[in-house]
């Protein structure tokens, strides 16, 4: 799977190369609810042709009217909603807003650096001057967000998040597969060569060496999340001591409630503390009733993304038979 990111830039690359006229539209600000979020891109071919998307699909189907009558010859801005008959015409939750940067899409050279750039898992930043229409590429900050005051647009493409799993199993593949469509970095680690010789997940880095040595190496910031998936302690415990004393937002392991327990007994020996190893996930994942592998792997990637968003998670309400759904029906049998 594609990052959002590369989807859209690719597509508007191969657009331009069949001869057509591409629009690019970026949501630059929201106001009350959004179904979009900002940085969100959509591309809009001269033929009303879409790639991306930055609303339920109203907004889209004005984008293309406008797009087939005039496209944008400079950038522009466009403010949709902010009245109950702006939102009931365009279908947006009542009062809420958004404004978007409509532009020419760049042209072939810029397109390709993007691309190739994401390609490398590189962030990559645009900066749009929307009064001379110029544009400007640069390398930004990992913190650095989308952003515009008004008169210059700040648009950064590229994987903003990191994602280190330890073990080249079948979760893993799915999780990695799952994980770059949500524009993490992924990278992988096992030491096992009966498992990294198989591993052939496009766009996932298989690193070499131990896991401590990986975590060391990967030098987890804040907007990295580690998760340990081999089921053998003694790699995902050492991939876990260097990662919960790290700035990791999220570490996570697989196993079941006893063996989660009985983990943070072993690593309580160590020199972490208690608030650092109450930073584990474990069972890792939410508690959806996930069985398969691909169902495993859903339920880690939610759990980051709610932890990402600062959702607090609750347990989920019991099944009908009376007992509560499993964090990992699964990894608990392991």
């Amino acid at each position: 799977m594609e990052s959002s990111d590369l989807e859209v830039l690719r597509t508007c690359l191969q657009w331009q190369h069949d001869g057509h006229r591409v629009t690019l539209a970026t949501v630059t600000q929201t106001w009350g609810s959004s179904p979009r979020p900002v940085g969100a891109m959509l591309a809009v071919r001269d033929d009303g042709l879409l790639a991306g998307s930055v609303s339920g699909g109203c907004i889209e189907a004005d984008l293309i009217k406008r797009v087939r009558a005039a496209p944008p010859i400079r950038p522009e801005v466009l403010i949709y909603g902010g009245s109950a008959e702006a939102c009931e015409r365009f279908r947006l939750p009542c009062g809420g807003a958004l404004q978007l940067v409509l532009e020419p899409a760049p042209g072939k050279p810029l397109l390709q650096a993007i691309q190739e750039d994401i390609a490398q898992h590189r962030l990559i930043g645009r900066r749009l001057d929307l009064v001379t229409g110029g544009i400007h590429l640069y390398t930004p900050h990992i913190d650095e967000t989308t952003q515009f005051d008004g008169q210059t647009l700040i648009a950064v493409h590229g994987p903003r998040w990191r994602l280190l799993v330890m073990g080249a199993g079948q979760i893993s593949c799915h999780l990695a597969q799952i994980a770059q469509a949500l524009d993490y970095q992924v990278l992988v680690c096992d030491p096992r060569e009966e498992y990294s010789a198989a591993w052939d997940v496009a766009g996932a880095e298989l690193v070499p060496g131990m896991p401590d040595d990986a975590v060391n190496a990967l030098m987890p910031d804040a907007r990295c999340a580690v998760v340990a998936l081999t089921h053998d302690p003694k790699l995902d415990d050492m991939a876990l001591l260097e990662a919960l004393k790290s700035p990791a937002f999220y570490v996570g392991a697989v196993g079941s409630n006893a063996n989660n327990l009985r983990r943070r007994e072993r690593l309580s020996l160590f020199d972490l503390s208690k608030a650092e190893i109450d930073r584990l996930h474990g069972p890792v994942g939410l508690p959806i009733g996930s069985r398969t592998p691909p169902e495993i792997a859903i339920s880690i990637l939610a759990e980051l993304t709610a932890v990402r968003h600062g959702i607090r998670l609750g347990v989920l309400p019991a099944t009908a038979s009376g007992n509560h759904t499993s964090r990992q029906s699964m990894a608990a049998a392991i």
